[in-house]
């Protein structure tokens, strides 16, 4: 081994064995998307916010896109008014009541929402129930209407703030001609209500939303949990990342319809979260590889520009993914991402505030690591839910 060889390789034994400073890590929260189930997200930001860990960067979809606005889109010391804000508007109470060992009130909780909508988030669009045919034009092609929530996004969310880029916002749509995957990034351009609005429009609840003279609808029917913007981002960096997922991948096998319902929405929702995290797992495992091989090489092999091309692929960054997953609710059922009572907000709100409080004082991202993995995935056990009576 010549001498140059002999450097490179020592160099990456002190790169491994010296710690990183904390400002070489950016702070990150993913949002999933998931209605109701959202006010979770809330909880999570509570407990970072109470721990002043402030993320650098916030990605959300649908309801995670709405969470995530009304953090960057305000100051510090007022996002968690402006999340509590938020959520009391939220806050549903159904005009009929039922006793609760009928079983019945989730039920008319339900139908009511449908029939009559949420007063600060969607209302009927009455032309939507004269017929499927009946045509609506491609800004109203939905059952409802998403103005209250438009509302309600610029009375809590300072959209000059969201374009500071003080936290940077990522917000994920599905284009409807292509059916691609569009993040749109306030690193890269201005974020408005629109965008918002876009990355919730999920069909044939909602209608589809207008940007640049093209239709998005809700990104979480391509991608519900858009961790990949993350190691897809150029450059890379190391990344503390807090995953928020709102539904369980994992449940059991259903004997009824109404289990049925429910076990697919999870499915369906969760989007494929073990085998993406595995996937990004082997794929930065192998750039960890790149990297070292490319440092084995002698000095004057590692400057031709063929050599510099195939060692471009390598990556040193460790990504940290601490999975935050949302718990269930005692008999919960398929309704739940539209279960907005005050009871279900409250106690979704305090299960993410108690989850991340017990990550952050376990820290298991702090523990030493194999140098040569990538993605690290920390899975802090969830909370047992009961909704507040």
């Amino acid at each position: 081994m010549n001498q140059h060889s002999s450097e490179s390789v020592a160099s990456l034994d002190a790169r491994r064995s010296g710690e990183r400073k904390p400002q070489d890590q950016q702070i990150v929260l993913v949002l999933q998307g998931g209605g109701a189930l959202g006010a979770y997200h809330a909880g999570v930001y509570h407990a970072l916010h109470e721990h002043d860990i402030e993320p650098d960067w916030i990605i959300g979809t649908s309801i995670g896109a709405i969470n995530a606005s009304l953090i960057a889109g305000n100051a510090r010391a007022d996002r968690l008014e402006r999340l509590k804000e938020f959520w009391s508007r939220m806050a549903h109470r159904p005009q009929f009541t039922a006793p609760a060992w009928t079983g019945l009130p989730d039920t008319l909780a339900y139908w009511q929402t449908l029939l009559r909508g949420i007063p600060a988030f969607f209302e009927p669009n009455p032309g939507a129930f004269l017929g499927t045919h009946v045509p609506l034009g491609e800004d109203n092609a939905g059952f409802y209407s998403t103005a209250p929530l438009e509302k309600t996004l610029n009375d809590l969310v300072d959209f000059s703030l969201v374009n500071k880029c003080k936290p940077r916002l990522t917000v994920g749509a599905a284009h409807v001609r292509t059916s691609t995957m569009k993040y749109f990034d306030s690193r890269d351009t201005e974020i408005g209500v629109k965008h918002i609005l876009a990355s919730g429009a999920l069909p044939p609840a909602f209608p589809a939303v207008h940007i640049d003279g093209e239709l998005y609808w809700d990104g979480g029917i391509l991608s519900n949990t858009p961790t990949e913007t993350i190691f897809d981002d150029n450059p890379r960096k190391n990344s503390l990342i807090f995953a928020v997922h709102l539904w369980n991948p994992m449940g059991n096998e259903p004997n009824t319809i109404w289990e049925v319902l429910n076990r697919h929405k999870d499915i369906q929702y969760s989007s494929r979260v073990a085998s993406h995290i595995a996937r990004q797992r082997q794929l930065h495992h192998m750039r960890h590889i790149i990297r070292e091989l490319g440092m084995r090489l002698p000095e004057d092999v590692r400057k031709r520009p063929e050599v510099r091309e195939l060692t471009s692929y390598g990556c040193h960054t460790v990504m940290h993914v601490v999975r935050l997953l949302a718990p269930q609710l005692e008999n919960e059922n398929h309704t739940k991402d539209v279960d907005f009572s005050p009871s279900s907000i409250q106690a979704r709100w305090e299960a993410g505030f108690t989850n991340t409080m017990r990550a952050l004082e376990q820290a298991p991202w702090k523990v030493d690591v194999d140098p040569m993995d990538g993605v690290v995935l920390h899975e802090p056990k969830p909370v047992i839910l009961h909704a507040a009576e």
